[in-house]
């Protein structure tokens, strides 16, 4: 069996959890009130228009977002319905799909941004100070890294004591 957290590690992992999952609700409700997108759909229209061409094959997207292919697949269908994407076949090989942002899309993301950021702004970064942001940027990305490691290994990992997980 995998030792337990000490009680201080334990207190921060709850906030961590607790605070994220409030922190993720509150900003996808504002995007939702403000623009009718989701947080997913606001994702994909970023990684979209920040690419040449508008337009990323469907595994790097799904790479990208950290989602499965299925739920991509149901994300970019529910996207494409509304016009704000299209998939088409990729120009290099006709096997793969790519999503490519429409001008509709396009639009949208330009009226969400600044709500969004507002959000951001408001419920997040303008509560931290420079050495706290800076601290939550090394953290994550040192985190981000490890964990997209772990992910291309398709490591398991070791089991764990239930009260150390929620």
């Amino acid at each position: 069996m995998t030792e337990s957290l000490s009680s201080v590690r334990q207190t921060a992992w709850r906030a961590y959890i607790e605070a994220s999952q409030r922190l993720f609700t509150r900003l996808e409700d504002d995007l939702r009130v403000a623009s009718g997108l989701s947080f997913a759909d606001y994702h994909v229209l970023v990684l979209l228009s920040e690419v040449p061409g508008q337009r990323l094959r469907m595994g790097e997207l799904a790479g990208r977002l950290v989602f499965s292919p299925s739920r991509l697949t149901y994300q970019i269908s529910s996207m494409q319905r509304r016009g704000l994407v299209a998939k088409q076949p990729c120009p290099q090989d006709g096997r793969g799909s790519e999503a490519v942002l429409t001008a509709a899309g396009l639009l949208a993301l330009r009226e969400a941004a600044p709500h969004h950021l507002h959000s951001v702004r408001s419920h997040l970064m303008d509560d931290l100070d420079d050495a706290e942001v800076a601290c939550l940027d090394r953290i994550f990305t040192r985190l981000g890294r490890r964990l997209q490691g772990a992910d291309r290994n398709t490591a398991t990992a070791p089991p764990t004591a239930l009260s150390d997980s929620h």
